[in-house]
């Protein structure tokens, strides 16, 4: 019930915010941007994106709507533009939104969306795999990403010397310091999950299966018990954090040496504060899944032309580097290296020091598809609890 009572505010508040918009502004444009995620993602679009390419655009003004967090934020995204479809609006509403991976995964095959990505002069800075093939999917000039989440392995120096490489090599890493190792399982926060479809992608060797090309297999599951078998046996040996705040605070506690967590969540730990500057990162092989939001432009947008000026102007190197990597410790949509003279120095040399843009396009990993997705996570509590 709530969420149709909020389905029904969004379309009233989109209908009321264009009915007023043309007439009293003359040649002005407004474009209704509208955003999922969580409250970060309306301060940025209200406080910093909207007003800041107005400043550079006095002819174009942004409203942004806010939708919510997680997959929820997006689907109320796909249902508006959805019904919209469905009722053959000959003009659409929403200019321009941003949302999740799992979007795609619903808009594309409903042909929601313009393929406008490969019109930008941005685009050319894009070499993320996420902007070509997310979920099994094929999006290649229909999105592009804002910014990027990445996890990886943050360990404390002055204990570990010698950091794993690999999965393989954590294993053995933990039974030599019991204890010392923590994450949260595949409750109280995404860095642990990540984790866990790391170590199956490195026991199966099905990444490219599972996440990139589909599709589901029932037939695999069973497939994974020895994995899930040996990854309890890994966790005898590990300490259990409380979510991903709680893997940092053991970190900085020296409660555990390494452990996963959010790149973006370490950074504004550390410039906090919270968690002794000589922290470091790593990337293990084969990798690790994170996830990007992606800016799309529906296909029967009322100003097509405004948003693809609005995403240009998101994604150029200047924006980036002020906006996603120096405000929020995201990594850029773009590829990081287009970022150096843009963003100073030490910020640069600090987020890319141990996980390098080299890294993310080979090591940076997608969830799997969602129903391996899905499947997993049941055969964690099945084999692994």
């Amino acid at each position: 019930m709530k969420r149709n009572i909020l389905v029904c505010v969004i379309f009233l508040l989109t209908a009321g915010l264009l009915s007023g918009a043309g007439a009293a502004e003359g040649e002005r444009t407004r474009i209704i941007y509208m955003t999922a995620g969580d409250t970060n993602m309306l301060a940025l679009g209200q406080n910093v994106l909207g007003p800041e390419f107005t400043a550079q655009n006095p002819n174009i003004t942004v409203t942004t709507i806010h939708t919510g967090p997680g997959n929820a934020g997006s689907n109320l995204i796909f249902e508006k533009l959805l019904a919209e479809q469905r009722a053959n609006k000959p003009v659409w509403d929403v200019d321009v939104a941003m949302v999740h991976e799992v979007f795609l995964s619903w808009a594309m095959p409903e042909g929601l969306l313009a393929p406008y990505a490969k019109e930008l002069d941005t685009w050319q800075y894009v070499t993320s795999p996420f902007a070509r093939n997310t979920m099994g999917l094929d999006i290649e000039g229909y999105a592009i990403p804002m910014f990027h989440s990445q996890t990886a392995l943050a360990y404390n120096p002055n204990y570990v010397t010698n950091p794993p490489q690999s999965y393989d090599e954590l294993k053995q890493w933990v039974r030599e310091n019991p204890g010392k190792f923590g994450y949260n399982g595949i409750k109280g926060g995404a860095s642990g999950v990540s984790f866990v479809f790391g170590w199956l992608y490195n026991e199966t060797g099905k990444y490219e299966q599972y996440a990139v090309q589909g599709p589901f297999n029932p037939a695999e599951i069973p497939t994974w018990e020895p994995a899930f078998r040996e990854l309890r046996e890994f966790n005898r040996h590990v300490t259990i954090t409380g979510g991903n705040v709680g893997t940092l605070d053991a970190l900085n506690r020296g409660e555990i040496w390494m452990g996963p967590v959010w790149v973006d969540m370490f950074f504004t730990y550390m410039a906090e504060g919270k968690l002794s500057q000589d922290t470091r990162l790593i990337l293990p092989e084969p990798g690790m899944p994170g996830q990007p939001m992606y800016f799309v432009v529906p296909k029967h947008a009322a100003n097509p032309e405004a948003a693809r000026k609005f995403v240009e102007y998101v994604t150029s190197p200047a924006v980036q580097a002020k906006a996603i990597v120096e405000r929020f410790n995201w990594y850029p949509g773009i590829d990081g290296a287009y970022l150096e003279g843009y963003v100073p120095q030490a910020t640069y040399d600090t987020i890319y020091r141990d996980v390098t843009p080299q890294d993310l396009q080979t090591k940076g990993l997608a969830f799997p598809l969602a129903d391996y997705y899905a499947a997993a996570l049941e055969a964690y509590e099945r084999w692994v609890q």
